[in-house]
């Protein structure tokens, strides 16, 4: 009983799918245990003829969301790759549909993924995608864990 109870607590979440193809195969779980709203698809799946992807997003979040800092970081066959960060809202001239959203309020997106600057050699990279309520990191709002297995090299 105490081997299963420890499995159960420390298992990530059910993996799920945003696409696969023969080039390409990419899913997401969430970083905590918690029971998100959320759901995210991308089309076409596919690195080759990539010069637009487009995403859909839907999203219910649990806090409001005044300010929002989006981290990534990328990991290509377990090498540090990249680190980016972004502050999508302020609170003052924010651009974006989900500045501002309330919590319990369902986002609804829809957007392009320019990618036709990104060349990804073939290979598994790991995208640790977190959001967080303040400059400092601390309160997180949300934090993803995505997949992407790149098959072949694009030519």
């Amino acid at each position: 009983m105490f081997g299963l109870l420890f499995f159960i607590l420390f298992t990530p979440g059910v993996s799920e799918f945003i696409c696969t193809s023969s080039d390409l195969e990419m899913s997401y779980t969430f970083c905590d245990s918690t029971a998100h709203a959320f759901m995210f698809n991308l089309t076409p799946c596919s690195m080759m003829n990539r010069s637009v992807w487009k995403a859909a997003l839907t999203w219910i979040p649990r806090n409001d969301i005044h300010f929002l800092k989006i981290v990534f970081n990328v990991w290509y066959d377990g090498a540090k790759a990249l680190l980016w960060k972004e502050l999508l809202c302020s609170g003052a001239d924010d651009e974006y549909s989900v500045c501002g959203a309330l919590k319990g309020e369902t986002l609804v997106s829809a957007f392009d993924i320019k990618g036709s600057k990104i060349n990804f050699p073939k290979g598994n990279y790991s995208i640790v995608l977190q959001g967080f309520s303040d400059d400092s990191e601390n309160n997180m709002l949300i934090c993803l864990n995505f997949t992407m297995i790149v098959k072949r090299d694009a030519s």
